[in-house]
């Protein structure tokens, strides 16, 4: 049972938002999740179910699972969804409206995997793995390094997923920059051994990201919001840093922040957990201090373990947020995403809000397949 009361979670979370053209009823944002219930990368009604059930449950902002772009080498997985094509984006369009009807806002994450795509996986089975320099997160198979009209492609790609949002009446975007997948490959030096003008110091391994959100900004309304998620670990790397340094992070956030970045989404595992010594900063709250933009802080919230652990069965799925709460109320970040609570729980946004939280349904790796 949490001990937060039913008054500080509400004095806290249920507080409005504004972020260019998008004003959010309180502060509680919905994670990304892939799923993989799209066959074909088409998004049925039961998606639009699914995102509305948490809208109509209390959540501010829904991110949507991550959606391929419109670039052959971009995904890796079947069912999930694009965001392009006509038959997907009238899902997505069916998606949003049943968001809003239920009192929500929502944007799309747009994805391009790079390395991490399967060699002769489909969505485009004869699609080459590519990444800045065509080194794998994992293994010893090397992929395709990507050309100046790969770069020109892929960042044509994001645009006209920006452009698709906005005319299907998405509240704004979010840029998948993190977790080791194409764009964070260029912002990491493991993975981009470039020696042109997109590889080297920071600042250059941040040319490519700059230039895609600029695309994005570029095809838009001027206050439709960019979000761009970023992380220091990488899928099979927790220890993997974009900045051992404040210094060393800034200088990857500034060139996006001129870019048009309106907000940043700080993935980490913990949220609790200070990311540099001699702060009890998590890692939205540098990236909010060190940027002047907002921030979304997420990682494990509501749960009394970190993600990993939840999927070998350690940890009860319950935990008491008075420490995240303490977190918003020093405005050390704005927004807290939350993810396999809300899988548990639609309602977990209104349970806490109202003070119900016995009412919690617990996450379990067990009950995964049956949420919806």
């Amino acid at each position: 049972m949490l001990s937060t009361t039913t008054s500080r979670a509400t004095e806290v979370l249920d507080r409005p938002f504004t972020l260019g053209s998008l004003t959010l009823r309180n502060r509680i944002v919905m994670a990304p999740m892939t799923r993989e219930h799209s066959p074909g990368g088409v998004p049925g009604p039961d998606v639009a179910e699914y995102y509305a059930r948490r809208a109509a449950g209390g959540v501010g902002l829904i991110i949507t699972e991550g959606t391929y772009v419109d670039h052959p080498s971009a995904g890796t997985r079947p069912a999930v969804p694009q965001f392009h094509g006509e038959r997907a984006l009238a899902g997505w369009a069916d998606v949003a409206a049943a968001v809003h009807h239920a009192g929500g806002k929502i944007v799309p994450q747009l994805w391009h995997v790079g390395m991490a795509r399967v060699a002769g996986a489909p969505p485009v089975p004869q699609a080459p793995r590519i990444g800045p320099s065509g080194i794998p997160l994992e293994g010893h198979e090397p992929g395709h390094p990507m050309t100046r009209q790969d770069l020109d492609d892929v960042i044509a790609a994001f645009a006209a997923g920006a452009a698709a949002a906005e005319a299907r009446g998405f509240d704004g975007i979010e840029i998948h920059g993190a977790h080791g997948y194409l764009v964070d490959q260029f912002l990491w030096e493991h993975t981009n051994r470039r020696t042109d003008g997109y590889g080297g110091d920071p600042a250059s391994r941040t040319r490519f990201a700059a230039e895609l959100v600029a695309a994005c900004r570029a095809v838009v309304a001027p206050d439709f919001p960019i979000l761009f998620r970023m992380s220091q670990w990488k899928v099979g790397n927790y220890d993997a840093r974009l900045g051992s340094t404040p210094q060393e992070l800034e200088a990857v956030l500034a060139p996006l922040v001129e870019a048009g970045v309106d907000a940043f989404h700080a993935s980490t595992r913990r949220y609790w957990q200070p990311e540099f010594d001699g702060s009890e900063l998590n890692l939205a709250g540098w990236v909010k201090k060190l940027s002047g933009r907002p921030a979304v802080s997420v990682g494990s919230v509501g749960l009394d373990t970190e993600f990993t652990k939840a999927f070998v069965g350690q940890g009860s799925g319950l935990a008491d947020i008075n420490g995240l709460l303490d977190r918003l109320e020093r405005d050390e970040f704005d927004l807290i995403a939350v993810g396999r609570a809300l899988l548990a729980d639609p309602r977990w946004a209104e349970k806490v809000l109202d003070g119900r939280t016995e009412e919690l349904t617990a996450f379990s790796v067990r009950a995964l397949k049956t949420l919806s």
